[in-house]
């Protein structure tokens, strides 16, 4: 009995592929620990970190996908809330705004709890439309004018970046297995996070190994023509190879889809790289070694995942969902 159910797992495509992530972290291990020696010991201490890192997130990630999908809700809803919390810690409140930040948290709260209904329709619509018609109106029944405009806009925007944004990964999970037979909205989200998360390491490499000349220097100087290149080409490549395990995509909308994550994982990379460079901070915080906070960790993410689900939904899903 047991073999079989080890037999039936390994059969899985998402297990297959979240199984060669943990080979390519044993290899990309190997390989910093015992090849790669850093120009300084402090570059050297960074690769190590990110190593590490990597290897605590790819695990909960894959206990977070391989467990029940329930699961997997209430850990992106913490995801959600860290995120927020996060940025809610960069921008400049005052007291009569943090009168807000209780609603700000209660959505989040509301949010997930759609997403685990499966009630689309209020998944689509609650932040988008109630909580940024609610806001507004609760700053006013407060009697506050002062700054009205700056601290209702800087909240919607963080509740569109980590709430609404990244809630579209866990609805993947709900949606019907009939538009992906084979690996259902397990396998969509993991096609999704693995070329995301595969775009920027691929551009951080290309972008060291070859990277001249810089694209957007006055908001991320580190980003260059070689690394969105070489990203574009890599993402390409690997949306080719992992669509026919885990979606029902077809060789070209394969391809347009690899495009459109690594141009849109590099513009909401540099979205963030905007934000923080107008804060005057390089990290948005510390919580996660060798990449900063969970802002840094999700930049890209907060453009590929609602673009990555809503085409996927008008494709594969339409009339499917209510």
């Amino acid at each position: 009995m047991l073999s079989e159910r080890i037999a039936a797992a390994l059969a899985n495509p998402v297990v297959v592929v979240l199984g060669g992530i943990y080979g390519l972290l044993v290899v990309a291990t190997l390989v910093i620990y015992r090849w790669v020696n850093a120009s300084s010991p402090a570059d050297q201490a960074e690769l190590q970190d990110r190593i590490k890192s990597w290897w605590v997130m790819v695990t909960l990630f894959s206990l977070a996908v391989l467990l029940h999908r329930s699961v997997a809700i209430i850990c992106f809803g913490l995801l959600s809330f860290m995120a927020l919390k996060e940025y809610l810690s960069l921008i400049p409140t005052r007291r009569v705004d943090r009168q807000l930040l209780l609603w700000a948290y209660l959505a989040i709260l509301l949010q997930y709890l759609w997403v685990g209904m499966g009630w689309y329709g209020m998944f689509l619509i609650f932040i988008p439309i109630y909580v940024f018609l609610f806001l507004p109106m609760r700053m006013v029944l407060m009697g506050e004018t002062q700054g009205f405009l700056n601290a209702i806009g800087t909240l919607h925007w963080g509740l569109m970046l980590t709430v609404y944004a990244i809630s579209h990964l866990s609805y993947l999970l709900m949606l019907p297995r009939t538009g992906n037979p084979v690996t259902g909205g397990a396998g969509l989200l993991v096609y999704l996070v693995v070329l995301t998360e595969g775009n920027d390491i691929a551009q951080y490499i290309t972008g060291k190994l070859w990277g001249q000349h810089q694209i957007l220097p006055k908001i991320s100087p580190s980003k260059t023509r070689a690394g969105l290149g070489g990203g574009i080409v890599i993402t390409t490549g690997l949306s080719v190879a992992l669509a026919p395990w885990l979606t029902p995509f077809t060789l070209l909308p394969t391809l347009g889809m690899g495009l459109l994550l690594s141009l849109m994982g590099f513009i909401g990379d540099v979205t963030i790289s905007a934000l923080k460079r107008d804060l005057g901070i390089k990290d948005s915080g510390t919580l996660i070694p060798g990449h900063g906070g969970i802002l840094d960790r999700i930049d890209s993410l907060t453009y590929t995942a609602p673009l990555f689900f809503h085409i996927t939904v008008y494709c594969y899903y339409r009339g499917q969902l209510l």
